[in-house]
């Protein structure tokens, strides 16, 4: 048999892993605590891959070569602390899919906020441009899965700091830092700088032709750019940075409402009122976007025409309307618990969370954490909610049910202070209520417009 490998965690980008590896000859163990999705259930069984779900067969677990880890499953978990113990090399999915990507060329974007932007605008770019590319990592298809069922010459990856933690040899041609704010200390033991060296690993194995883009005006970004001690290594890509407040010789910045961008001798400029998205972190996301597509030679009025014409993708984190202060997010693309996650890690105001729909045997207490630092409420939107009171009872002070989206709607923006968002992430399938997520997110919107 191959090499065994244990695959902790059987979502996306657990199954994405598992398949991979099952083509590349592993001897592949899946492991859930929770129960896994059905959908995710058929593919393992249809690959013939071996999977536990509800438990841990421990023992089997540490017989592994190689375990790859699911970005959800904390390093304090006793598990993962027996694995460490034992000395069993822990990889990311970035990492096993990282190994099998050929010549394929990798933009790896990750920071605290706007990744999930600046990810699916460098795509953007990318595709309007003609390249052969795909959107992979936390956004869209897992990496590992895209690599083995449809691979490309370019991988557009949004990569979490938990993701990043595992990697070993995983380098992206060119890396996108957007930002770096106090974010997941509960993972990091507390220490800011713990979380901080996490972020700068997307650049720790980058070459001198390799780019590194990252934010001139963001205090802590600066504060580690070549303080190697401090972050573990050298820095040895070439420096992209970008900003609003100074004119840089390279990478990108933004004066008198015009944005010039510079890599090498190109030299491209267009006007911020031309950005299809509005708000000053956008500016930021869009620069990091526009440097990053003429760090793959993407002529610049095809840059121009896409940023331009760019749309936030439907259903997915997609601003609907402000009320009376209150900001309204449809998620609805959010089907799973995962993508709810990171729905709410994204969230920087206090959180009225529409939540519901048809469970496939979620695992709420993924959510706890998050829901406690930023939830205030919850509004139940399905047909039996009995499972989410039980998860969140305790932990979010008000949980109220709903029986449409208009009555989710009504109910969240009274329970909504100015400066809050109401966000519909549901982590459920909808077709309780819905003919479909698009149909649910779309009802969502209509019912936030006649407020």
């Amino acid at each position: 048999m191959g090499k065994r490998i244990v695959i902790l965690g059987g979502g996306e980008s657990g199954v994405g892993a598992a398949l991979l590896a099952k083509q590349k000859g592993y001897d592949v163990f899946v492991s859930d605590a929770g129960s896994l999705n059905e959908r995710y259930r058929n593919e393992l069984l249809q690959a013939g891959i071996e999977f536990e779900e509800g438990k841990h067969d421990v023992e089997r677990i540490l017989r592994a070569d190689e375990i790859m880890k699911s970005p959800g499953i904390p390093e304090k978990v006793s598990l993962v602390k027996q694995i460490r113990a034992k000395g069993i090399p822990v990889i990311s999915e970035m990492e096993l899919a990282y190994r099998y990507k050929g010549n394929s060329r990798i933009i790896a974007i990750t920071g605290s906020n706007g990744k999930t932007t600046t990810t699916a605008l460098t795509y953007h770019i990318c595709k309007t441009a003609g390249l052969d590319c795909a959107l992979v990592g936390n956004i869209g298809y897992s990496f590992a899965r895209q690599v083995m069922e449809d691979p490309r010459e370019l991988y557009v990856a949004e990569i979490s700091s938990f993701q990043l933690d595992d990697i070993h040899a995983f380098r992206a041609d060119t890396a996108i830092l957007t930002n770096i704010t106090e974010d997941h200390l509960d993972r990091y033991d507390y220490q800011f700088e713990n979380y901080i060296r996490s972020k700068f690993r997307v650049t720790m194995n980058q070459q001198e032709n390799d780019n590194l883009i990252y934010c001139a005006d963001d205090e802590v970004t600066m504060k580690y750019i070549g303080q190697e001690l401090a972050i573990g290594f050298n820095i040895r890509a070439n420096l992209l940075p970008i900003s609003m407040k100074r004119e840089l010789p390279n990478g990108a910045f933004i004066k008198d409402g015009d944005m010039y961008i510079r890599t090498g001798q190109e030299f491209t400029s267009m006007s911020v009122y031309d950005f299809a998205l509005k708000g000053k972190h956008n500016q930021y996301n869009t620069m990091a976007a526009c440097v990053a597509a003429a760090t793959v030679d993407i002529r610049k009025e095809k840059i121009r025409d896409a940023v331009q014409n760019f749309r936030t993708l439907e259903h997915r984190m997609e601003p609907v309307a402000t009320v009376r202060g209150v900001e309204f997010i449809n998620d609805s693309k959010a089907t799973n618990v995962n993508s709810t996650w990171y729905a709410l890690e994204s969230m920087t105001k206090p959180v009225v969370l529409i939540l519901g729909g048809v469970d496939k045997g979620n695992d709420y207490s993924l959510l706890t954490e998050m829901a406690q630092e930023k939830v205030k409420t919850i509004i139940c939107l399905g047909t039996d909610n009995q499972k989410i009171h039980d998860a969140f009872k305790g932990v979010v002070e008000n949980i109220v049910d709903a029986a449409s989206a208009v009555e989710a709607v009504h109910t969240a923006f009274h329970f909504a202070a100015k400066g809050d968002a109401v966000l519909l992430s549901p982590a459920c399938a909808s077709f309780d209520l819905f003919k479909n997520y698009e149909d649910r997110g779309n009802q969502f919107k209509k019912a936030v417009k006649e407020l």
